[in-house]
């Protein structure tokens, strides 16, 4: 387990198939075994997949993107039609604003993003591609309330799925020296 930890590598390139619905489910059994203090669950994942729900997803990031900048140049406005067709699957994360008295919001968001971690080792696992990407759209409020959630809620990414279409490549292993102190030396 630890050298598919260590060897997994982020994939930009992906194409059908996305996984199925039984390895979606071990995916999200994954995601849902996140650390989260007093139980309070803050994840929630909206699942695009197939050529209606990434339509409906590219037309939700236009509609976004037009009501932040009416003038949107014509070029722009297809990048951002384009944006959920990079994979055959987009996950949007979303850490939700639990308002718990002795969880603070930002314990919600990372909760969320161990869940997506443990998503995306899932993925790797199995065979499938996958790229957490946040952009401008992550952060747009409008977007947020299109998708049906709270302006407190946090997307915390979207997470592109499918297979690899180019052969994955390991990356050099950081010094581990460059990143972790043993005490206070």
């Amino acid at each position: 387990m630890l050298e598919k930890i260590i060897n997994r590598v982020s994939c930009g390139r992906l194409a059908a198939p996305a996984p199925s619905a039984e390895q979606l489910e071990l995916l999200f059994q994954a995601a849902l075994r996140a650390p989260d203090h007093k139980g309070i669950k803050p994840w929630q994942y909206l699942v695009f997949s197939g050529e209606k729900q990434l339509n409906h997803l590219a037309n939700l990031y236009l509609e976004a993107s037009l009501l932040d900048n009416p003038e949107l140049e014509q070029s722009k406005r297809e990048r951002v039609l384009s944006l959920p067709h990079r994979a055959p699957m987009v996950i949007v994360a979303v850490a939700k604003s639990r308002g718990h008295e002795k969880v603070p919001h930002i314990e919600e968001v990372l909760s969320t993003g161990a869940g997506v971690q443990n998503l995306l080792l899932g993925a790797y696992d199995l065979g499938y591609g996958a790229y957490w990407r946040s952009g401008p759209l992550c952060f747009n409020p409008h977007l947020k309330t299109l998708l049906g959630l709270e302006q407190e809620d946090t997307m915390v990414g979207f997470i592109y799925l499918g297979t690899p279409s180019v052969a994955l490549k390991a990356k050099a292993a950081p010094e581990i020296k460059d990143f972790v102190r043993f005490g206070l030396d």
